[in-house]
């Protein structure tokens, strides 16, 4: 059953103005205060706006064929658009841990669908320690209460798009309306009522686009009949890369369910029957013709309506991130705040939008381990495009080196600060190392761990003693692993830069510290992201103004 438009849920905001405690959780000690109040008191406001699963291949400003996002787009236009930014592993739970920690996963304790430790130190804790005030609002799947924040909201585990439960401290409650919609508000209010003598840290994070895909209606509506231009290699039969990818389970092909191409069930089945039908993976399907007529599909006349049918939800979803991203943006310029607040955009992963034939990100190649990531604000350039290798680990140093506030020793990645002002520095790292677990997990995705250089990328299946190496000058699609031939294996020039790959392989996990820590499951850490919020007391249904009206006082 769908929410009230948004007409109507203002006018129960209107009618409903209740208060409702917003969770306060104050950690600054008397020294930390102390610090703050010695640092310089225009310090820029930091907005980070992260969404679920976007593909940097799906926003317009990083040429996209397949929609347009010109609020997003405004980021680009206004600051430093990121045309080499990466993952270090690229799955939802191991990647928020990364943001909050500026560790790889080996080091922070999450690899996979692990709980976070909420005891370990992380950026909002330096951030409120340091004088701002601190907020999280939205998807959170880290499993503990968050920690650092003075106010905070968080969907439990994943989230659903419609009429989505949200936890405060002790609490939950649901909220009538669209997802999207209710995060983009939240955070509007927040900035409204957070403390005007501080400078603020905002997390605002998505649940969309991720699966399963369920677009407000207008967005739904305005998608519904776009015909998508299909990805080169949407037909990709892997043929030389046979180590992982023939046994993947994330294909268009084959792997959509039922629920995902959102297929309605036989009146006739219920409970249990009707869940056992929508997640079945559909090898032919009867849909209603133009004329109004039923037709039969299959083959890859089916592949190719899966394919519209996932990217018409998707991309519906991803034009509701644009609008929220908008509504913020048009929020901070009437309010006087865009002069001296820094605003980010970025996603937890990469995504794949048909390429290689897959949905979903976890493998290394190009779609899933890339992300868009944009900033704007003041001392940033306006339109730049820094093509030095940055990665996930570096954002948490970025936020406290706006904030003017030391970069602890525990991080491993390094400010942006430098690359924004449009000075690199000269020993900025010239590679990136990435390492997945999840195996066996979601998708049949095999563990391997790998490097990209400017030039080439070298991926091991560790499981499998199976390597691919990839000219991403000749070959950016990843389509011709020159490893699989034993001729072209033993050319000399191949050789040598399998050989100096497997080196900065090496190089890279002295340097991170990687001893292979979780490479087993039996040592992936107890705890789930998707709890443990049992014990939160059920509140009932509340409209935004309700959740967030008490904030102010708090």
């Amino acid at each position: 059953m769908r929410g009230p438009g948004p007409h109507e849920r203002l006018l129960a905001m209107k009618r409903n103005a209740l208060p409702f405690l917003f969770a306060a959780v104050p950690l600054v000690t008397a020294a930390a205060s102390l610090r703050a109040a010695e640092l310089p008191a225009a310090r820029p406001n930091i907005l980070f706006i992260f969404s679920d699963d976007h593909a940097e291949h799906a926003i317009s400003s990083y040429g996209s064929k397949v929609n347009m996002t010109p609020n997003i787009d405004r980021l680009a236009a206004g600051g430093a658009r990121f045309i080499n930014s990466f993952v270090t592993n690229s799955i939802c739970t191991p990647s928020r841990a990364t943001l909050l920690t500026g560790q790889y996963s080996h080091r922070n304790g999450v690899p996979v669908f692990n709980r976070f430790d909420g005891r370990r130190d992380n950026v909002a804790r330096h951030l409120q320690a340091g004088g701002y005030h601190t907020g999280m609002i939205g998807k959170w799947h880290l499993g503990s209460d968050p920690t650092g924040f003075d106010r905070w909201i968080v969907l439990p585990g994943q989230g659903v798009y419609w009429n989505p439960a949200f936890l405060v401290q002790g609490h939950k409650l649901n909220i009538e309306g669209h997802c999207t919609e209710i995060i983009t508000d939240l955070g509007i209010q927040w900035l409204k009522t957070r403390p005007k003598d501080k400078p603020f840290f905002l997390m605002l994070h998505h649940k969309a686009p991720h699966r399963s895909w369920e677009p407000d209606e207008r967005n739904k509506a305005l998608f519904k009949d776009k015909v998508i231009p299909e990805p080169d290699t949407l037909w990709d039969d892997y043929s030389t890369r046979p180590a992982a990818l023939p046994a993947n389970e994330q294909t268009v092909a084959r792997d959509l369910t039922r629920r995902d191409l959102k297929l309605e069930p036989p009146a006739s089945l219920v409970g249990s029957a009707r869940n056992q039908w929508l997640n079945e993976k559909p090898s032919e399907i009867e849909i209603i013709a133009p004329d109004g007529g039923k037709k039969r599909l299959a083959g890859k006349e089916l592949i190719r309506w899966k394919y519209q049918r996932y990217m018409q939800d998707y991309l519906a979803c991803v034009q509701g991130v644009d609008d929220g991203v908008g509504k913020v943006l048009d929020y901070l310029d009437r309010a006087g705040l865009a002069n001296n607040t820094i605003v980010f955009y970025s996603a937890d992963n990469g995504w794949y939008l048909g390429d290689l034939g897959l949905y979903d990100k976890r493998f290394m190649y190009e779609p899933g381990l890339r992300v868009p990531l944009l900033v704007r604000g003041p001392s940033i350039q306006s339109g730049i495009t820094p093509a030095s290798f940055v990665a996930n680990i570096d954002l948490a140093p970025t936020f406290l080196d706006l904030a003017g506030l030391p970069i602890p020793a525990s991080m491993q990645g390094r400010s942006l600060v430098p690359l924004l002002r449009g000075r690199p520095p000269a020993d900025w790292r010239t590679s990136v190392y990435y390492r997945y677990y999840h195996d066996p997990g979601h998708h049949n995705t095999a563990a391997h761990y790998g490097v990209r250089t400017a030039t080439h990328k070298l991926i091991y299946y560790w499981k499998k003693d199976a390597y691919e190496l990839f000219d991403l000058t000749i070959d950016p699609r990843e389509q011709h692993n020159l490893l699989d031939a034993e001729d072209e294996a033993a050319k000399p020039e191949v050789a040598a830069k399998f050989a100096e790959l497997k080196a900065e392989i090496a190089r890279l996990q002295r340097e991170y510290q990687d001893e292979g820590q979780y490479a087993d499951p039996a040592t992936w850490p107890a705890g789930s992201a998707d709890g443990p919020f049992s014990d939160k007391q059920t509140i009932g249904t509340k409209t935004v103004a309700e959740a967030i009206a008490a904030t102010a006082a708090n």
